[in-house]
């Protein structure tokens, strides 16, 4: 027998303005939204009511998996770890990163260990321990020798959404000058000068012989299959034209004002990191994500390391000088990254669609996530 649910009082987000009214949902799928006032259902007490948030983009779940270097942690407790503060930051669809091609000098992973945290989320899923619903997001280190092996484990695998084409070698994308490559691959890991000169020569020589074909490879087989890929860091009008000729969909962290304006024209979702917003600037160094809102071309927003800046950043574009509208922040962690990825029964409210929603409360300052429902059913 069908139950309905009802929460009212509540300021609702759609996808182009907020309304205040109720929602109503049966079976995990929304009903109906009726402005005005009504004496039915849970009363929110004037919160926001918004959709559940969508993450394309977080290597949380490898922190929890890896806390320490060489340190590898049960891998259903990770999960579940990474899954409560997923969703208890009010996200209800994560995309986990999971990287392909080896590099043991960023982490040590090796062949096989992807694969088994992709399966450990599939038994996850298939004992009901999972709050948020957990998809699969590649990343592709197209200069690795050993990504094509490594991606072959994934093939069948339905789960997965999105693939992104990285290649971190020195000159390329996200290090476009040694200077910022020495700092993060030297500085940061106490490499000496003959360790670091080594690391970096075979890191270019590898980009030299794989990255153009892998890249290639990758990207077919991805268009081929319904799967949505991305570039990453791309830097210039060329790495942009390159991406749209592979007809890439999201155009993750680019480096410069004039890739992000091109990529953004060419049709592509901009991606930044959330952290950037909240923060104001760059952990790298790179270009502000604030800048790319105030020009119009930021799309998409990612928590990448802290989950609840997720929900934090869009309030805070909302806020001070040259406010961006809350809807249309809102939408920037909803509906358009639910649409890059092809996933187009969540991301709104609108009739017909997945109940996943979020109750937010926020006065000033920091937003606080209340109440979490994914397909209609209370998860935090």
């Amino acid at each position: 027998m069908s139950k309905d649910n009802v929460i009212r009082n509540a300021r609702i987000v759609l996808e182009d303005e907020i309304v205040t009214g109720s929602v109503l949902w049966r079976d995990g799928v929304i009903a109906a939204i009726d402005q005005g006032s009504s004496g039915i259902g849970e009363d929110v007490e004037g919160d926001y009511v918004m959709p559940g948030l969508v993450e394309l983009h977080t290597d949380h779940l490898e922190s929890h998996y890896s806390p320490r270097p060489g340190v590898r942690w049960d891998t259903l407790a990770a999960i579940q770890a990474h899954d409560a503060q997923v969703a208890a930051s009010g996200i209800t669809t994560v995309l986990d990163c999971l990287r392909l091609g080896s590099d043991e000098e960023a982490g040590g992973f090796q062949r096989g260990e992807m694969r088994k945290i992709a399966d450990a989320l599939e038994t996850a899923r298939d004992e009901n321990r999972l709050r948020a619903d957990h998809l699969i997001h590649l990343r592709c280190e197209v200069s690795s020798q050993d990504v094509l092996e490594q991606f072959e484990d994934f093939k069948t695998d339905e789960h997965v959404r999105l693939a992104s084409l990285m290649d971190h070698a020195p000159g390329q994308r996200q290090f476009q000058t040694f200077a910022q490559y020495e700092l993060y691959y030297k500085t940061k890991r106490g490499l000496t000068d003959e360790a670091f000169a080594v690391f970096a020569e075979r890191r270019v020589a590898a980009s030299e012989r794989y990255s153009a074909k892998h890249r290639r490879i990758i990207a077919e087989y991805c268009n081929d299959s319904g799967i949505a890929t991305a570039s990453h860091d791309d830097a210039t009008l060329e790495h942009v034209a390159e991406s749209k000729a592979f007809g890439v969909q999201v155009a993750e962290f680019p480096t410069s004002i004039e890739a992000a304006k091109a990529s953004h024209a060419a049709g592509m979702s901009v991606l930044m990191g959330a952290p950037n917003i909240v923060r104001g600037k760059s952990h790298s160094g790179n270009i502000s994500a604030k800048e790319l809102a105030d020009a119009g071309v930021l799309d998409v927003l990612s928590s990448d390391y802290v989950p609840f800046s997720l929900i934090h950043a869009p309030f805070v574009l909302s806020d001070g000088d040259n406010a961006m509208p809350l809807a249309e922040a809102i939408r920037l962690v909803t509906a358009t990254p639910a649409r890059a990825v092809g996933l187009d029964d969540r991301g709104r409210i609108a009739a017909d669609l997945r109940a996943d929603l979020i109750r937010v409360k926020r006065v000033s300052g920091v937003p606080v996530v209340r109440s979490v429902w994914r397909e209609g059913r209370r998860v935090a």
